[in-house]
């Protein structure tokens, strides 16, 4: 009997207590947090970007949010060697953020460094599930510049497939695209 009034009373606390605890990750707190950074940020105003994320940073050390934002401010500006940095803190605090990977790697394309760009991608692919078209096409450049060609190709008609247009450019350029005599 005392079994069966624990088990009720039991059963009422676990519900309670998972719909009053928060389920925020940190990533989704910041997101919160910086708004208005990520607002300035979106309408194109990259230097007052950089300096809310730098100061946020200055109080939230451990942000992958501040850190990506002011990475992505940095890549807006060609700094890309200071947008490198920050996307690497971003990635040491919160790994799992496909965007990060696929700024990262947009980054060290930028650079020449294929090999290290292609492994950003491809977690950029791996944390999106494969669902995101603009990380499948930057995988797909990086293939070409690798000369892995035919797993390029899969991956440019994945993102065709996915709704990217750019990627349909590229498919229509060669080597994809060859030339027909008659």
């Amino acid at each position: 009997m005392e079994t069966l009034l624990l088990v009720l009373l039991f059963i009422p606390y676990l519900v309670l207590r998972y719909h009053l605890t928060d389920h925020d990750t940190p990533s989704e707190k910041d997101k919160k947090r910086f708004s208005e950074g990520i607002e300035l940020f979106q309408s194109q105003e990259y230097s007052k970007a950089f300096d809310f994320f730098n100061d946020a940073l200055k109080t939230h050390r451990k942000s992958a949010v501040a850190y990506a934002y002011r990475g992505k401010c940095n890549l807006k500006e060609d700094n890309l060697y200071s947008a490198l940095y920050d996307f690497s803190e971003a990635i040491s605090f919160d790994n799992t953020l496909p965007d990060i990977h696929l700024d990262r790697g947009i980054t060290q394309f930028r650079l020449g460094d294929f090999e290290n760009a292609f492994l950003s991608f491809d977690k950029a692919v791996w944390f999106s599930r494969g669902e995101e078209p603009e990380s499948l096409r930057w995988r797909a450049l990086a293939r070409l510049k690798l000369h892995q060609h035919s797993q390029a190709e899969k991956d440019l008609q994945k993102a065709v497939k996915l709704g990217d247009e750019d990627a349909a450019f590229v498919l229509s350029k060669p080597p994809f695209r060859r030339s027909i005599k008659i």
